[in-house]
């Protein structure tokens, strides 16, 4: 700060020793005045000179190094108030800007709840037909027709429950109800919803639950399954699923295993992050970059760990990691 001070102040420095130059050169143009009482008065000058720069220093940089520090936010309420004219213009000019933008906020945020509502109106609307479409299917007497029918239903099903769910996701906290969650229903009910889709690409799955249940939300936990059963269904073929349940280091751990076609090593930092499929196949358009994400993002508030692990050309091993009943009284408390 005393450097820019400095360089600010650069244009008075500059006069200041101009005109001490200028009193030095008359005892030279002059031979009648003496040197001595000149370069006393410059040393007088220069000492009041370099006091006046300090006092200005500290009074006229206060404001400035209180901006410095600000965290820029919508909060001016930690800078101090300016003293003079100018600093007194850029506070002014600060406080509008601010209230602007907090104006422009405040309408942008209400512009996303109210786009967020009518999706998600939307949504529940379109749930109707497609219910009443999924009715109509199962009266086909084509068996063929039935099934490709049904395996298109199930595509669009499967990707409004996530839409609906992404949604939702940035307020799961109000929604959260923790209890002892039954993993053999909810396992049943999520592998019955996918049934047309196995049957199709020739997946079975094997289910050994050591444990049996876990403390947890029963939605949030289904929709969390849902993706990673959806992404071992979408990339296996011919071959069983292996869904097993198990206590380790005291946490319960529900383990999902396909023989499918693996990830590559240098892949697995990136599944989890929003928009990424993939650089082995990277024009493949079953991949959409959102299941893996959408899946973390709901596990954080659960204080679920997802790992990953993977071989290419062998399968993929996804473990959910559930806290200790000790670890939920923080979430029972949401």
């Amino acid at each position: 700060m005393i450097r820019k001070f400095l360089l600010e102040r650069l244009s008075w420095i500059i006069l200041f020793l101009c005109l001490q130059i200028l009193t030095l050169s008359m005892a030279f143009l002059d031979p009648d005045i003496p040197v001595g009482p000149l370069l006393y008065v410059t040393f007088i000058s220069a000492i009041i000179f370099v006091v006046f720069l300090a006092i200005r220093y500290s009074s006229e940089t206060r404001f400035y190094r209180r901006l410095e520090e600000w965290d820029p936010h919508l909060d001016l309420t930690e800078l101090s108030p300016g003293s003079s004219p100018f600093e007194q213009i850029v506070q002014t000019h600060l406080y509008d800007q601010t209230e602007r933008l907090r104006e422009e906020a405040t309408l942008n945020r209400s512009m996303l709840e109210a786009e967020k509502d009518e999706l998600l109106a939307w949504i529940h609307d379109v749930k109707t037909p497609l219910t009443a479409m999924q009715l109509m299917i199962e009266r086909l007497d084509d068996q063929t027709a039935r099934e490709q029918l049904t395996y298109e239903w199930l595509r669009i099903h499967l990707l409004l429950d996530r839409q609906l769910h992404q949604k939702r996701i940035p307020f799961m906290e109000n929604d959260l109800f923790i209890e002892q969650v039954e993993l053999k229903s909810l396992l049943s009910q999520e592998i019955r919803t996918l049934r047309p889709w196995c049957m199709r690409r020739g997946i079975g799955f094997e289910l050994d639950l050591k444990i049996s249940e876990v403390l947890c939300d029963a939605k949030w936990l289904a929709f969390i399954v849902r993706q990673l059963l959806t992404n071992s269904v979408k990339y296996s073929e011919d071959s069983d699923i292996t869904v097993t349940s198990y206590l380790q280091s005291k946490h319960p751990l529900l383990e999902i295993r396909d023989d499918g076609r693996g990830i590559d090593p240098k892949d697995l930092p990136r599944i989890f992050d929003k928009g990424f499929t993939s650089t082995l196949v990277h024009n493949d358009p079953k991949a959409t970059g959102m299941g893996l994400y959408l899946a973390r993002r709901a596990a954080k508030p659960l204080h679920i760990r997802i790992e990953a692990n993977s071989q290419l050309g062998e399968g993929t091993s996804m473990k959910l990691i559930f806290p200790s009943k000790n670890e939920f009284v923080q979430i029972r408390g949401m």
